[in-house]
């Protein structure tokens, strides 16, 4: 067998060291090419969220402005109405159809006639309609609380019945510009269907207006109030409250984290974090909300705190905080007043708003706070089974990625029944009321939370010892809340 030369060999190990070093060379470059296309994509992912939920962030607060304007839906109205209008007019029955009854059968003076005197009958009536709901928005603002007009401007009713009216003055005033009159003479045929629909839209607007006063007597009532924000904070315990956990408190802010600071100043209206939780976890950072939803935030302040999760890590590039701070904006939407669109604590507090107001010396209604005592009994025991506080987000690796603090439950216990205390605790009817609600609290909250209600009832009983002095009040009140403490902590 012939061995090979020494060259050759040589020359056969240069040239599979140089295959070697070149077949590394390309898999590492396939490697980095495949690491950045990665990195693209997730890019492209993260940006897509933040597109999306800043996109459903404008959208809500679209329909939220609008769901709370009286021009929205009686601007709409005249647009249909016009339409309406142009369709009919454009519809001609012959006089021996079957349909010749539903046509206007007066001249064209008397169709002009018709038409001037309902347009002229809307304009008292829209300016009647306004004025009942000055009337009540002022009642809502001074008897109960200034954070009710929102819900009496939300109110469906109030916008469809001046819809109506508006509707029926501009269909009767645009109808004045062909009844009658063609090409600048008079002329004796018009639209007579046109004109049966003025008269059908005079019959329903006479029709909601009976209707709206009937609605207006009752909206103001301060049973139908409570109850409708006893309602309305339901919905946002059941269907947008996010859960949370009790024993979680803040994270601790370490040195190296850098402040996401507010673009803008105004009230934590809604949170929307799944974006930022995606552009968190492509730069391996956490971050820390600091207002809960419901709070004030002034522009230049820390929204948020944010740094890498890597134990003594760098901080964060300026890169990174750029991204953070545009996927901030986008899940955490500000305005210039709350919404009860996420902030159960709104509906607690308009409603300790008019138990408090009933309490004051101008009004001394204690009944009333007996009442708003009862409603926010109803939304406390709600809330009494719910996991409560702060709660921290993940990615899809199940990484923890953004917390967003949230209220507990004693903190709800004293925004709800803490000031109504501090206001009627001289009054043994409204202590009865707080008393019943924290027995029944205690028999739905869970062990832990009576704490909290303990703690609240000795509190209470403090208040009465010192500032009742008829002992005929003071003895059935004390007597009521001691047997209260010993069933709260059994």
């Amino acid at each position: 067998m012939r061995r090979p030369r020494a060259g050759a060999v040589g020359s056969q190990c240069r040239r599979d060291a140089t295959y070697g070093v070149t077949l590394a060379v390309h898999s590492g470059a396939l490697r980095n090419h495949c690491c950045a296309q990665m990195l693209w994509m997730a890019a492209q992912r993260d940006l897509l969220r933040l597109t999306s939920e800043e996109a459903r962030m404008r959208r809500e607060a679209a329909v939220e402005y609008l769901r709370g304007s009286l021009w929205a839906m009686p601007t709409v109205a005249i647009g249909v109405a016009l339409v309406a209008g142009s369709v009919l007019s454009s519809i001609t029955i012959d006089p021996d159809s079957s349909l010749a009854v539903l046509v206007f059968q007066g001249t064209a003076d008397d169709a002009r006639n018709l038409l001037i005197g309902i347009a002229s009958t809307m304009v008292t009536v829209i300016a009647l309609v306004l004025g009942l709901t000055v009337v009540a928005l002022q009642l809502a603002s001074t008897q109960f609380s200034p954070r009710l007009l929102r819900n009496f401007l939300r109110d469906l009713v109030n916008q469809l019945t001046l819809s109506s009216f508006v509707a029926t003055f501009a269909y009767s005033t645009a109808g004045l510009y062909t009844v009658g009159i063609s090409e600048g003479q008079r002329t004796t045929t018009y639209p007579r269907l046109a004109v049966s629909g003025a008269l059908v839209l005079l019959f329903v607007s006479m029709i909601m207006l009976v209707f709206f006063v009937h609605h207006l007597a009752h909206s103001i009532q301060i049973d139908q109030v409570m109850a409708d924000v006893e309602h309305d904070t339901l919905h946002v315990v059941h269907h947008s409250l996010a859960d949370g956990d009790d024993s979680a408190g803040r994270p601790t802010v370490p040195p190296r984290a850098i402040p996401l600071l507010a673009s803008r100043s105004g009230y934590v209206q809604t949170l929307h974090l799944a974006g930022l939780v995606g552009v968190a976890a492509r730069h391996d950072a956490f971050v820390a909300l600091v207002p809960m939803v419901g709070e004030h935030v002034i522009v230049g302040t820390p929204l948020a705190w944010a740094w890498s999760r890597a134990e003594g890590g760098p901080e964060l590039g300026a890169e990174a905080g750029r991204a953070l701070t545009v996927g901030l904006a986008h899940g955490v939407r500000l305005g210039f007043e709350r919404t009860a669109e996420q902030d159960v604590a709104f509906g607690v507090r308009q409603m300790a708003d008019v138990a408090s107001k009933a309490l004051s010396p101008a009004v001394n209604d204690p009944y009333t706070a007996v009442q708003a005592v009862d409603h926010l009994s109803v939304i406390l025991a709600a809330l009494a089974t719910r996991p409560l506080g702060g709660r921290t987000v993940v990615d899809r690796n199940g990484v923890s990625r953004v917390h967003s603090p949230g209220r507990d439950w004693p903190y709800f216990i004293d925004l709800g029944l803490g000031q109504v205390r501090r206001f009627g605790h001289t009054e043994p009817r409204v202590v009865l009321a707080l008393l019943r609600v924290v027995r029944d609290l205690g028999t739905l909250c869970p062990a832990p939370r009576r704490a909290s209600l303990h703690e609240y009832v000795r509190v209470l009983l403090d208040d009465v010892q010192r500032d009742i002095a008829q002992p005929a009040d003071c003895a059935p009140l004390l007597d009521r809340g001691n047997q209260l403490l010993s069933d709260l902590t059994r």
